[in-house]
């Protein structure tokens, strides 16, 4: 018995020693940063800023800059040359100096901050290189913290320290607090317009851009949203009562301006030509639509027409200048029609969002029968020789960072995807188009997602079907807005969301036609694409 009481304290002892030594490694792991969340992609990295003069290394969570090359030793006059000569000890001093440039060391990453990506780039736009830590210590704050604050957090947390380059020091330049945000990935995004922003991808895969504004990095919307409406085809009743009662045209547009107004870019198919003299004036089936038409166009913020349609040569080449002429005198692109005297080709336009470089190309599978003059050969974008098409395509593929393609094909009055539309679709996607609008049909057919071969994604819609036309029925539904939001991405630039909307046209006595959204009553839209099959699929 007085064994085993002479035993329990050595016991008690040992407890207590084991207890402290599990406490002790539990702590040095914890401030190894052991216990931080398993979602953490740690990376190494070994690269050059672009000047060449500092060699940024990541390794086992550790960031080191080396100077390279020696300034010095070269205005000593030993040079690369001289340690490439036998020349005995100066031979020997050259190599010894390269080497000591490459692994002279002139920072370390701070003590206490663990790293999980290294960049090095021009974040503020000052025409010189910052290197840039996505990182975790302890604690919220970054070097500083506010004068309130008596003690910071002895928890873990995910920062953005930037730094200055110096000819041999690195300087602190911005270090942010606590993010906010769990981000698995920090890149680089060059702009169009040569400015250089942030992106940062947290652990939902949620991409956002981030700009520097004066001090410190600012949230910034990068994402360009588009709008996009079918044939806008003025029959004789939708131009009469616009003349005799709204010479503003403003009915047609009257009960969607707030979409139109709260996207980036508003695109309508202009279906007929625009005409001046009251007394070409017509409907169909060879159409002359009043300027006023135009002007609501203008009036409603449309920043784009597409105008290559079947009916583009109803009035000849005067409809065709006087549209491109009222367009352009607007400030609102005009594609796929060009004026008589154009001198020479131009398949695509460039329009600049949001540093972002679009180019937009619009054909039509025919005009009806009307030949397009000899003597002006690119009047109307004919969608008919497919080797000029690719190249259209690839040039612009050259100057743009996104390709929309706006194209009048299909069957009228036919839900499903004719094989015109499957071969042309391909084509399109062979060259690497992003997004195709699809008009003439007259009625909506739907929209999907193809991949080609290598992996790219295309979003089309086959037809959006009317806009507006007079109907015979009071309410009915012929065509749809398409939506779709186009948003930059460490890998390029990608559609991250996007919607196909039916819209309704209503006659109301007097002989006023209106488009709205379908009635919450009306059967579902969904039913209007009855065959699941009608794309081209992914096959």
């Amino acid at each position: 018995m007085n064994g085993n009481k002479r035993k329990l304290p050595k016991l008690i002892l040992l407890l207590l020693l084991i207890a402290a030594l599990t406490a002790g490694g539990g702590y040095a792991l914890w401030r190894a940063g052991a216990f931080l969340p398993r979602w953490i992609a740690w990376t190494d990295a070994d690269f050059s800023d672009e000047t060449g003069n500092y060699r940024i290394v990541l390794d086992n969570r550790h960031v080191t800059v080396s100077r390279q090359g020696n300034p010095a030793r070269q205005e000593s006059g030993i040079s690369r040359e001289a340690a490439g000569r036998d020349d005995g000890p100066s031979r020997e001093a050259a190599r010894q100096d390269n080497a000591a440039a490459q692994d002279s060391v002139i920072w370390t990453s701070p003590k206490g901050v663990l790293v999980q990506k290294v960049l090095s780039a021009d974040v503020d736009n000052d025409g010189r290189e910052e290197l840039v830590l996505l990182c975790w210590k302890t604690g919220r704050y970054g070097r500083d913290r506010p004068f309130w604050v008596e003690k910071d957090e002895k928890k873990w947390s995910q920062h953005l320290f930037v730094y200055e380059y110096g000819q041999e020091i690195i300087r602190p330049q911005w270090m942010s607090s606590f993010l906010g945000k769990d981000l698995t990935d920090v890149s680089v995004y060059r702009r169009a317009d040569n400015l250089n922003r942030l992106l940062f991808t947290d652990s939902d895969g949620e991409i956002s851009c981030w700009k520097w504004d004066s001090w410190g990095f600012t949230l910034e919307d990068a994402a360009v949203s588009f709008a996009a409406f079918g044939d806008n085809l003025l029959h004789d009743p939708l131009w009469h009562y616009g003349l005799q009662n709204d010479k503003a045209f403003s009915f047609l547009f009257e009960n969607l301006r707030d979409v139109i107004a709260d996207s980036d870019v508003a695109v309508i198919n202009q279906e007929t030509p625009l005409v001046e003299d009251p007394a070409l004036y017509s409907g169909y089936p060879r159409f002359g639509t009043p300027l006023g038409v135009g002007q609501a166009i203008a009036d409603t913020g449309f920043d784009i027409v597409t105008c290559a349609t079947n009916h583009a040569l109803d009035r000849g080449p005067d409809g065709i200048n006087t549209t491109i002429e009222f367009f352009d005198s607007r400030d609102i692109l005009c594609l796929g029609i060009q004026a008589e005297d154009a001198a020479e080709y131009r398949p695509y336009e460039i329009m600049m969002r949001k540093g972002i470089r679009f180019a937009l190309l619009n054909y039509t599978y025919g005009t009806n029968g009307i030949k397009v003059p000899d003597t002006a050969p690119h009047m109307v974008h004919l969608l008919k020789d497919e080797a000029q098409i690719r190249e259209d395509i690839e040039n612009a593929r050259a100057d743009a960072d996104f390709i929309l393609l706006f194209v009048h094909w299909g069957t009228e009055n036919s839900p499903l995807i004719d094989e015109d539309q499957k071969k042309w679709s391909r084509i399109f996607l062979e060259s690497h188009v992003d997004v195709v609008i699809g008009t003439h049909p007259h009625i909506l057919q739907p929209c999907e997602v193809l991949t080609a071969e290598d992996g790219h994604e295309m979003l089309v819609y086959y037809s959006l079907g009317n806009y507006i036309s007079a109907q015979s029925q009071p309410y009915s539904i012929k065509g749809g807005m398409a939506g779709f939001t186009v948003s930059p991405s460490p890998d390029g630039y990608k559609i991250t969301e996007y919607s196909l909307t039916p819209l309704a046209v209503t006659w109301h006595k007097g002989g006023r036609y209106t488009v709205d959204y379908v009635q919450k009553s009306y059967p579902d839209p969904d039913s209007f694409f009855s065959n699941s099959d009608s794309g081209i699929g992914l096959e």
